[in-house]
């Protein structure tokens, strides 16, 4: 039979620290999982200052970018 603090629902210091336990590894183990999976950044050096000023033809510049967006996926 049950006692009235079975009943109740009181959490013991005990449970709480383990699951908080489990918790915070839970946490380490899905942040060391996203890491490893993360991609590698690539470095480009880009040309030195001050660039050029080039002028854009805005169709020109447009159709680069749609069919940029299509090829990588948006």
């Amino acid at each position: 039979m049950k006692t009235q603090k079975e009943e109740v629902g009181l959490w013991s210091r005990r449970s709480i620290l383990k699951g908080s336990a489990l918790l915070l590894m839970g946490g380490i183990a899905g942040r060391i999982s996203n890491a490893n999976s993360a991609p590698v950044p690539t470095s480009t050096t880009a040309p030195p200052l001050p660039w050029p000023w080039v002028k854009l033809d805005p169709i020109e510049a447009g159709r680069r970018a749609y069919r940029a967006y299509l090829s990588e996926g948006g």
